[in-house]
């Protein structure tokens, strides 16, 4: 049995990728229907405009995040949408409100204890997005299918009795220019930060869930829900956390309909 608080001040998801076959949308309507928050920021790649323009992919769990989005903000959370490279087309609208959700570039939050965080998706600090864009889908392409190895793969580990193993987070991690590029993302972004005269940043793009300071900078990942199915949240006093969702729940990766999980205890309401 689990016990977290129910309500945050502040909840961070980025990296959703709806429209893909990848996306754990029952993960995050999971943790939509057990957390709520004063503010609520999506950090960008919540719609895969680049995979739904090559083919045309759309769960009713798909819709069913958008529509408990919407019905948050209907009830009061203040949901701030930042774009990022897969939803490029959505920051021709920033600065406007639509269904109650807020688009924005990038955007300041202030925590309950004072620091101020920039929140943007990142990719403006990813140098194949910027300059080479055509190497940046070859990798989306490229992620996708060592995604469906990690599928297969893992079918055939539980057969044999072992546990989920993420392939595409080992060669994440073993492979030395991924691990370059990640250092280089985060020293660069905190590095903005820096410029920008605030106490840290809170960003998404790389999938990798992380909170540490860097040079006097707290640098921020909420992660993904592809895989690793992570938020950031901020407590009332300020203190920050990630959620890693799928340990706390006891979610199973190779069988995202929740059905047997974990008994969740929400402390202060009853569960839903």
């Amino acid at each position: 049995m689990l016990t977290l608080p129910k309500h945050f001040r502040t909840i961070w998801i980025s990296d959703v990728h709806l429209g893909t076959r990848g996306c754990k949308a029952e993960f995050l309507l999971d943790f939509l229907r057990h957390t709520e928050s004063d503010y609520l920021y999506l950090v960008g790649d919540i719609v895969d405009g680049w995979r739904l323009r090559r083919s045309w992919y759309w769960a009713q769990s798909h819709n069913d995040v958008i529509q408990k989005v919407l019905r948050k903000a209907r009830k009061g959370t203040k949901v701030i949408y930042v774009p990022g490279n897969h939803d490029e087309w959505l920051r021709d609208y920033t600065e406007l409100q639509l269904g109650g959700v807020w688009l924005l570039e990038e955007v300041v939050h202030v925590t309950a204890d004072g620091r101020k965080l920039l929140v943007l998706h990142g990719d403006a600090f990813d140098g194949v997005v910027r300059y080479a864009k055509w190497l940046a889908l070859l990798g989306d392409w490229a992620y996708t299918v060592v995604l469906q190895l990690n599928h297969y793969f893992n079918m055939v580990r539980r057969r044999f009795g072992y546990p989920y193993w993420s392939l595409s987070a080992y060669l994440k991690g073993r492979v030395k220019n991924a691990v370059e590029f990640v250092s280089n993302f985060a020293a660069a972004i905190a590095d903005e930060a820096r410029k920008r005269g605030v106490d840290g940043i809170v960003c998404g793009h790389i999938h990798q869930a992380e909170m540490r300071t860097i040079a006097g900078v707290l640098y921020c990942n909420d992660g993904d829900w592809v895989e690793s199915c992570t938020a950031l949240v901020e407590h009332q006093d300020g203190r920050l956390e990630i959620l890693r969702w799928a340990e706390l729940r006891a979610l199973d990766p190779l069988a995202p309909r929740v059905a047997k999980t974990r008994e969740l205890v929400t402390v202060g309401a009853d569960a839903p």
